[in-house]
Formats: C-alpha cells, sequence, structure tokens
C-alpha cells in the first residue's frame, strides 16, 4: 500500500457542527468515504496535548504534554514525520498556531509554512495556510502534507461553542477544506479531523462535548461503507503510516483503521 496523504484539522471542530452549519462538502466527503461522528480524542481535551497524541500514537501520560506549552519528552518516541522521515518519505507542515512547531523533530519536515493567527488573524491565516499548502502539494507531491486550520477553536474561545459565530467559522473551514480536496490530485488520500471540542468558551474536560472528534477517511484503500469503530485520535498516525506504506512506531499504541 502507497498512497500520497492529506490530513486536514480544523481546531475545536465538533461533529455535531457539521449538521447545523450546513456546507454542501461535507456530505460530498462522507459519500466519497467513511466517517464517523464518535471519534475520541484524549484527556486532558487541550490543542497540545491531543496533537502530540494525534502525531506520536500515545495517550498524554505516555508523551508528558498535558497543557499547551511544549516539554521535551523524558522518554522520547519518533512521530508520525519521524517514520515517514526514515523511511525517506516527504512531509509539509502548514499551521497557523505557533505552539505546533514542535510536533516534528528537525529536518524531518520538507517544507514548513507557519502564518501567525494572531497577527494576520485565524480568519485570514486560515486562507493563506489553505493556498499554501496546495501550491506546496501541486508542486512537489509530497508523500504526507498536514493543514491545520486554527480559526474555529479562537471563536469558540471568544463567542462560544455552537454559537452563530462558531458555526459560521465551521462553514469557513469547509470552504478551505474544499478548496484543498478539489485542488490535489484525485488520488490523494484524504483524512479530516479536529483536536477537541467544546463547551460554552472552553474546553479541556472528560465530556462528550469536548471529547468527541469528526473523522473522515477517502482513500482508494478503503470502502465507503467502513465502519471507524471505536476510533480514537492515536488510531490518526497508524492509519496514515499505513496508507503511506511505512511502519509504525515500535512505541505507538494507536491501530490502523484500515
Amino acid at each position: 500500500m502507497s498512497e500520497k496523504v492529506a490530513l486536514i484539522l480544523v481546531d475545536g471542530m465538533r461533529p455535531d457542527s457539521l449538521e447545523v452549519c450546513g456546507h454542501h462538502f461535507i456530505s460530498k466527503m462522507k459519500e466519497a468515504g467513511c466517517f464517523t461522528a464518535e471519534a475520541q480524542t484524549v484527556m486532558p481535551s487541550v490543542t497540545l496535548p491531543c496533537h502530540m497524541s494525534l502525531f506520536h500514537s500515545v495517550p498524554p501520560e505516555r508523551h508528558g504534554i498535558l497543557t499547551n506549552t511544549y516539554t521535551p519528552q523524558v522518554r522520547p518516541i519518533n512521530g508520525l514525520f519521524e517514520q515517514l522521515r526514515q523511511a525517506k518519505k516527504s512531509s509539509g507542515f502548514f499551521y497557523n498556531w505557533g505552539q505546533l512547531r514542535d510536533l516534528s523533530k528537525p529536518d524531518s519536515i520538507a517544507r514548513a509554512c507557519y502564518v501567525s493567527g494572531h497577527i494576520y488573524t485565524y480568519q485570514t491565516a486560515n486562507l493563506i495556510v489553505t493556498d499554501e499548502a496546495i501550491k506546496y502539494i501541486i508542486g512537489f507531491n509530497p508523500d504526507f502534507t498536514f493543514v491545520y486550520l486554527g480559526y474555529t477553536d479562537e471563536v469558540g474561545h471568544a463567542y462560544g461553542w455552537m454559537t452563530g459565530e462558531y458555526i459560521k467559522s465551521v462553514y469557513e473551514s469547509w470552504d478551505c477544506i474544499k478548496k484543498i480536496v478539489s485542488s490535489v490530485p484525485d488520488d490523494y488520500a484524504i483524512i479530516i479531523t479536529a483536536d477537541h471540542g467544546g463547551h460554552d468558551r472552553s474546553h479541556g474536560r472528560d465530556i462528550p462535548e469536548d471529547m468527541t472528534i469528526p473523522l473522515f477517511i477517502k482513500s482508494k484503500s478503503i470502502s465507503p461503507d467502513t465502519e471507524l469503530k471505536n476510533a480514537n485520535i492515536i488510531d490518526i498516525a497508524p492509519t496514515i503510516a499505513k496508507l503511506v506504506g511505512v511502519e509504525p512506531a515500535e512505541e505507538w499504541e494507536g491501530k490502523s483503521l484500515i
């Protein structure tokens, strides 16, 4: 198995926001691949710990990141970017929240692009990150590209999850997703997910609103009617590794979903 993969993550996107926002491309992605509205993230349901768990396929108590402040791992393990680099695969990383810079070790990424959401606004930074990722994929045909869209989380904290402003930010994030998916080659595998949900104007608790995330997978290697049972955020890295055709790290605790 060897596919190119694009992973698109919308920070703070609750599964129940998808139907409410009503973006037509959501149903198209559901039809084109498999989908679950019941995938789970890790505790604490906070952005950096969740991303560390996504890319290193272990819970926070193993990688040691429990807040949005990065600390070096006491018992380091390879993340997805490092596994791909060891296998001589190329990766791109496009993001607008600076604390994600430590998701990879030095020299494991071919192209990284950071656009500050705090300086440009997250709404504008989402658009810039989207365009830069598309240009990279079309120009260099990398094996794996990660695109992080932070606008929805920013709006959730400012106005509250499931408010009108939040739903609008989810819709606009799906405009970005549609643009990416429509621009990359048809044979790319596409994974769309979130790091956590949210409630009121916060997240981080062990409650369904915070812990439940959506997960879409479109790939020639998986049937659209496949059930993504008991999917967890730590399963995403092993799934991508299998799609790209590389071995997972020995310490990873997640399972491939395909």
